[in-house]
């Protein structure tokens, strides 16, 4: 069968914070794949997701959400009992790595450094208890950088009500330093972008607004910090079971010459301003060989 002859379900949207961008990445993804030859139908994301593909009965869905739901391995469980072939990560992956505490702790298992972890304290304001330092609060399990506050030493700590009160939150010391991304793809590094933002980090607007930030890829770092974060990316991809295409995310503190991994992400953003699809070009692979690819690879969970 041919790859026209197949119709691939893009999935986009959803009720998340990040639905909007969710359906940006999805029309980059259908473009690509209708060049690459597949006939691509986009479907938004509700309740009903289940009728609406017992109705096209598509030959395999490709993950264009991004968020809670369609990130944290919610999507991709229901796609394995449907069994329909998916994009991207399987259950487990993607709810580890969605999970910043789990994944933090499993990262440090195979001798990968985070951040450290802090105990925090909740009630009219959010604050680490016995630590004074600038630090970073932010939700346990939600992406494109939503919600994240960053405190610092002379700073009043943030009111609670800034996050809806069924947001699990966390804290972690800050690290200060350049901001180093890393796109793995089946397993292999591709290269090290370093980003360039005129904020305190790479928020959501950095990442998806046009010239919200600059990327410098290859990333101009010494080539044992290049290697380590490539590693390191790796590591990562494979402790965790990741499949298809991921990012793992660090900063660099070159004053002290440390390199810190803040989290891996399973659906990473595939929009115009993207990094995954911009370190697949600089290594030779287009936007259309990329959604191929991974249309060509999509499985369920064995």
């Amino acid at each position: 069968m041919s790859a026209q002859d197949r119709v691939v379900a893009v999935l986009m949207g959803g009720w998340g914070s990040e639905a909007a961008v969710s359906r940006v990445s999805a029309s980059f993804c259908s473009k690509a794949a209708r060049i690459a030859g597949w006939d691509t139908v986009e479907v938004e994301f509700d309740r009903d997701i289940v009728s609406r593909l017992k109705e096209l009965n598509p030959d395999r869905v490709l993950n264009a959400l991004h968020g809670q739901i369609g990130e944290d391995g919610s999507v991709q469980g229901m796609l394995n009992v449907m069994n329909i072939p998916y994009t991207h990560s399987g259950v487990l992956a993607s709810a580890l790595a969605m999970d910043k505490v789990a994944s933090g702790l499993i990262f440090t298992s195979v001798g990968i450094s985070v951040p450290q972890l802090l105990h925090l304290i909740e009630d009219e304001y959010v604050y680490p208890a016995d630590f004074t330092g600038a630090h970073v609060i932010k939700p346990r399990n939600d992406g494109s950088s939503v919600g994240v506050q960053i405190v610092t030493e002379d700073s009043v700590p943030p009111q609670r009500s800034l996050w809806d009160e069924n947001v699990q939150l966390m804290a972690e010391e800050y690290i200060p330093g350049r901001e180093l991304t890393v796109t793995v793809l089946d397993g292999s590094a591709l290269c090290v972008t370093e980003i360039m933002v005129d904020t305190n980090f790479y928020d959501y607007e950095a990442k998806y607004k046009v010239g919200g930030s600059n990327h410098i890829l290859p990333a101009d770092i010494p080539d044992d910090v290049a290697a380590q974060t490539c590693d390191w990316a790796e590591r990562a991809f494979h402790v965790l079971g990741c499949r298809g295409v991921a990012r793992a995310d660090f900063r660099w503190d070159e004053d002290e010459n440390q390199l810190y991994m803040l989290e891996v992400n399973t659906q990473p953003g595939m929009t115009a301003t993207s990094l995954v699809p911009e370190q697949a070009a600089y290594r030779g692979i287009s936007g259309e060989a990329l959604v191929n690819h991974l249309l060509e690879t999509a499985q369920c969970d064995e």
